[in-house]
């Protein structure tokens, strides 16, 4: 075996791995492309959800079944996904994740009634809740604190890039080729997503292509925006007695039905109160789901603004909630707008301030909670989430199928200011520790 000699060192020495300037950008843009794979692989039933229904002779209230299905093993993943990914590490429970939901989502092109298709959308269930444990860890290991919300954005805007794409895309390959062609592909997306991951991914502590100016960057601490040391009490003793955690899960379980409903009930909502063809949905959806990507990136880039000019990072992600909380009250204008286009525009406001929130809140976990415990704190929290949705969905499937889309936008209106009252208090809290 032959050694590469560098003949600008000494003799003897060997070279190392080419060093790659600004590593932890493309780890950013790894975890943005997890996400969009996410997300494609979840919203590719609610855009066939008509086709799917008719084809699998499938009602409106056994649909909201399948989607339970999913919330349900959404939920359930969540308690246990945090955990595994601190013990795992990031770098194997996200590569395990995602190899498992890809499998799942190919799966469900064998679907032939509403119980296969029930149980392949509860094993995606199963999978995808890891990517938000794995990302968010990610972001514990290789961002500071002013970082964190854009960076939290960033990965999260892929998740709305995905539902963006996903109208036109799965419209295109479902009217040229069969629905079940469908989530083949999309499935098959995230087991090529592996290959760079793999290669890529290692601790900052640990990853040979790291520049010494980056890793200086990343472990510099300041004593006013460092996370906390780990504690002497164990894992669970220690979140669990918390408020914060039990306030945190409330507020995404209060808040998160209502991107549950855009991304499973609003094409439906446009294709049977507005009466829309599949591909005029395709058309106009997007626009909904661009609206949350620049969400996501204005919620984190202004929380980090914020933070450069003096507030502590708790207080800069509630400053950005406060704004959200104001717009989303206009939900229910949307089922009373003139035109399917006013709807969807007035569906972007309101998507674009519910992820500004949902990055701050997130982001949140990240800043006030000790490194090696922010994935099982996060998964504890989105757990929350999961049975928000799961609820909810049940709730809007027999508000469609006995009522209208009227009551959903009105209580949607309403389920931001009720969680921003109880989140507040957080701003003082973590300031005075």
């Amino acid at each position: 075996m032959s050694i590469v000699v560098d003949p600008t060192k000494p003799a003897g020495a060997t070279t190392g791995p080419r060093k790659i300037p600004h590593l932890r950008w493309w780890i950013t843009a790894l975890l943005f492309f997890s996400t969009v794979i996410n997300y494609m692989d979840r919203q590719n039933l609610s855009i066939l959800a008509r086709t799917i229904q008719d084809d699998l002779h499938i009602s409106d209230l056994q649909y909201s079944y399948v989607v339970q299905a999913f919330l349900l093993a959404y939920t359930l993943s969540y308690l246990f996904a945090g955990r595994l990914t601190d013990r795992l590490g990031t770098r194997v429970s996200m590569a395990l994740f995602v190899t498992w939901w890809s499998i799942a989502d190919m799966m469900t092109s064998m679907s032939r009634s509403l119980v296969s298709l029930g149980f392949f959308r509860f094993l995606l269930g199963i999978g995808e809740p890891g990517n938000y444990t794995a990302a968010p860890k990610a972001v514990s290991e290789w961002f500071p604190p002013k970082e964190r919300g854009l960076v939290v954005g960033i990965y999260t805007a892929g998740a709305t890039l995905g539902a963006t794409i996903a109208p036109p895309v799965i419209a295109y390959l479902a009217s040229h080729y069969h629905w079940r062609s469908v989530f083949l592909f999309t499935g098959s997306l995230g087991l090529v997503w592996l290959i760079p991951w793999l290669w890529l991914y290692r601790r900052p502590e640990e990853h040979p292509r790291l520049t010494d100016e980056e890793r200086e960057l990343i472990t510099a601490e300041d004593p006013k925006t460092a996370q906390p040391a780990m504690p002497a009490t164990g894992h669970w003793h220690y979140i669990l007695r918390r408020k914060e955690t039990w306030l945190l899960m409330l507020g995404r379980m209060i808040t998160d039905p209502v991107w549950y409903f855009y991304l499973f009930w609003f094409p439906k909502y446009l294709t049977d109160a507005r009466h829309l063809t599949l591909a005029e949905v395709g058309r106009i959806a997007w626009l909904v789901y661009l609206a949350a990507d620049i969400g996501c990136i204005a919620g984190g880039y202004l929380s980090g603004v914020l933070i450069k000019r003096g507030s502590t990072p708790a207080q800069s992600r509630i400053w950005v909630m406060t704004l959200a909380a104001v717009l989303l009250p206009l939900s229910p204008l949307i089922n009373s707008a003139s035109s399917p286009l006013m709807a969807v525009g007035i569906a972007a406001v309101a998507a674009f301030a519910h992820l500004a929130w949902q990055i701050s809140l997130s982001t949140l976990i990240v800043d006030i909670y000790p490194k090696p415990m922010v994935g099982t704190v996060f998964g504890l929290v989105a757990a929350g989430s999961g049975l928000g949705g799961m609820i909810s969905t049940n709730l809007v499937g027999r508000a469609v199928t006995y009522y209208s889309y009227v009551p959903i936008f009105v209580v949607m209106g309403c389920l931001h200011p009720l969680a921003y009252l109880m989140l507040r208090g957080l701003r003082k809290s973590k300031a005075e520790q």
